[in-house]
């Protein structure tokens, strides 16, 4: 979105004039094309058919570009950029989603600079292949892995964290790669191309559009009641449940708490046991079986 300097009002952004807004871009050492949603949406109203919308779309250029930069409402870009990363298998180019805080016309925006240096980002090559073979997110100067990342702040631009990685790139007045952190894929000249155009790597980008909408997340809380366990628990056609649970992993162990969830595993429905805290994981050595 870009703010009308003069009515304050928000209006898409019309990216035939990206080089009129962000005139730097023209110092990079890079061709740059844009596409866009017929209709753009609010972040708050990403869904799965989205999703395959803009993979389709990386897909289809997949061969015509070394890198790709998404533009992305905060809002859910953490989510956006973690179902790119199991979307795109042996990914050999660079995905980079940014966004901003304040958009673009605001007196103190800070779209340009994440639009710039990502792109930067996503430009940088070394020994005839890029340096970033991954989905990341880049925010207020930093460059995270986009599968661990979180929005942890609604007002200040360091709004994304990534509390269990370390950030893979820093932006000052150096731009500052850290190797040692990026996705170590596998790379050779034939796996820069899509599986379905050569088959003479293993290696080759792999494209898994589908998902599955029968998963629901069961965040745990004080005084959460049968009722609502259950409810959940039974949805029709559930396929999986995200529980999300205190700590290192505990949960409660009321035998109607246990029932339910022995219930739908009778049905199939996987259960994948994950920490509400931000920081750390599940210590299995402190689970009970089920």
């Amino acid at each position: 979105m870009i703010k009308d300097p003069e009515t304050g009002a928000l209006k898409s952004f019309d990216f035939t004039e990206l080089l009129f807004h962000i005139p730097e871009l023209k110092q990079l050492d890079c061709q740059i094309e844009t596409t866009s949603f017929d209709e753009p949406i609010d972040s708050s109203d990403m869904d799965l058919g989205y999703w395959k919308i803009l993979g389709d779309i990386i897909n289809a250029k997949y061969d015509d570009y070394h890198g790709f930069v998404v533009l992305h409402g905060s809002d859910t870009m953490s989510h956006t950029g973690s179902a790119l990363s199991f979307m795109f298998e042996n990914l050999t180019k660079p995905v980079i989603l940014t966004g901003s805080q304040l958009p673009i016309g605001d007196l103190r925006t800070d779209a340009k600079e994440n639009l710039i240096t990502s792109i930067q980002l996503a430009s940088e090559w070394d020994n005839d292949e890029p340096i970033i073979k991954e989905v990341c997110v880049y925010f207020e100067y930093q460059l995270y892995r986009a599968n661990r990342t979180a929005k942890m702040n609604a007002e200040h631009f360091e709004a994304f964290s990534s509390p269990n990685y370390p950030p893979l790139a820093i932006s000052g007045v150096h731009l500052n790669i850290d190797r040692q952190l990026l996705w170590k894929g596998g790379f050779d000249r034939v796996s820069m191309a899509k599986k379905d155009s050569l088959e003479l790597s293993p290696l080759k980008m792999i494209y898994r559009p589908e998902m599955d909408s029968k998963v629901v997340v069961l965040k745990l809380f004080p005084g959460i009641t049968k009722e609502v366990v259950k409810a959940i628990c039974e949805i029709e056609s559930l396929r999986g449940i995200i529980l999300e649970t205190y700590g290192s992993g505990n949960a409660p162990t009321s035998s109607w708490f246990i029932d339910a969830l022995k219930q739908a595993l009778t049905k199939d429905v996987r259960i994948v046991n994950v920490t509400q805290c931000r920081g750390g994981a599940v210590i299995w050595v402190n689970m009970k079986p089920v």
